[in-house]
């Protein structure tokens, strides 16, 4: 296994997603990532279709899984939070990561102060939903509607409306593992560690910079659907067989639409500006599609790209897969076990990676190579609930 981070060894109690996403990318670029789940597992292990024909392997957990070793550990247990110290030592432990609520981070043993005794220059995160300074329960759902994302989303006069991806998991994770590397280059040059308290509130705050700014000056962008809240055209036409998504970002690709045959009608001077065509939307919107009713989907593409003007044909998921460029952007894994392999979205920016990733580990799968390796009897362990 090589890449960018071979020879980094991270010890992870996590479970959800937005630490697991995080934790992923860095075995993306070849960290040795050792997934610690309490004794009933990650939650998510049960949440999605039984892909695999297995209760604790549902398709909520596989994605940001693989790559990792999966051993399981009760941290309510003395023994269990001695073991952790052993792992840590034993292991060389560059990174270690959680997102339990941090209230809890002293009663199970994962606290910062506790485990630098352990290794001095340890990189320490924790991933949770306020940080340190309110520590409650929180999910992605819920920071959307308390930061006000959900306010942003959705057509005009629409109800407050969720993303349709977990974006505060996902940027929690992204943030996570730029602040790890970070840390890893400070310590590179430094020689100490660091801890990272990381809140979720805090990356979802950070993907309004536009709307949070706009608003405290008196302009609230409205809520534009496919549209832009300030550029116009932009938004989602129908064609003879499907849809279009189209988007322009000046004056100068307006007036390249409006030399494209068939689309003289719309060269008007109300039109001229980005201005004149916001306050104009609807009218606009309406004859524009008129327009491209008339054409397929190719050919408008065909048009559009030749005026040079942003365009695409709004695919599916599965369009997605079949799509040559786009499907030629993502990895698949093999279960070894039941041979059903599973296609991977990217990291955006590739992976350093090299060689075979392995499949998201089984409940306690490496629970005696891990556990072995430090002298454990792992039956022993199993038996007093420990493991």
């Amino acid at each position: 296994m090589g890449g960018l981070l071979q020879g980094t060894t991270v010890l992870a109690v996590e479970q959800a997603m937005a630490l697991p996403y995080c934790t992923w990318r860095l075995a993306m670029d070849g960290a040795k990532v050792i997934k610690i789940e309490q004794t009933r597992g990650d939650p998510n292990r049960k949440v999605g279709a039984k892909v695999l024909g297995e209760e604790d392997m549902c398709t909520h957990f596989l994605p940001m899984n693989t790559g990792k070793y999966g051993i399981t550990l009760n941290l309510k247990d003395e023994t269990g939070r001695k073991i952790l110290h052993d792992l840590i030592h034993h292991f060389k432990i560059d990174v270690f990561a959680c997102n339990q609520i941090p209230s809890s981070y002293e009663k199970l043993g994962v606290d910062y102060n506790s485990l630098r005794e352990v290794r001095e220059n340890l990189i320490w995160l924790g991933i949770s939903g306020f940080g340190p300074e309110r520590p409650e329960a929180a999910y992605d759902p819920m920071i959307q509607a308390y930061t006000g994302l959900m306010d942003t989303n959705g057509p005009p006069g629409s109800l407050p409306l969720r993303f349709g991806v977990s974006i505060v998991d996902m940027e929690a994770g992204n943030q996570g593992y730029c602040e790890v590397m970070k840390a890893l280059y400070q310590r590179e040059r430094t020689g100490e560690g660091r801890r990272i308290d990381l809140s979720m509130t805090e990356c979802a705050l950070s993907l309004l910079s536009f709307q949070l700014s706009a608003t405290s000056m008196g302009e609230k962008p409205p809520k534009s659907g496919n549209q832009h809240p300030t550029f116009a055209p932009v938004d989602v036409y129908p064609t003879k067989d499907g849809y279009v998504s189209l988007a322009v970002g000046n004056n100068t690709q307006w007036r390249s639409i409006t030399e494209i045959p068939g689309f003289s009608s719309l060269s008007q001077d109300i039109y001229s500006t980005n201005e004149g065509r916001k306050r104009e939307n609807d009218k606009l919107t309406h004859e524009l599609a008129a327009i491209t009713s008339k054409h397929t989907t190719e050919e408008l593409i065909t048009l559009f790209r030749s005026a040079r003007i942003p365009v695409s044909e709004v695919k599916t998921l599965e369009d997605v897969l079949d799509d040559d460029y786009l499907s030629g952007k993502l990895t698949s894994v093999r279960d070894p076990v039941s041979g059903v392999e599973m296609k991977l979205a990217p990291p955006a920016v590739p992976a350093t990676r090299t060689g075979e990733l392995s499949f998201p580990p089984r409940l306690g799968e490496h629970n005696e190579v891990i556990y072995g390796e430090l002298g454990y009897d792992v039956v022993e362990l199993h038996n007093d609930g420990v493991i």
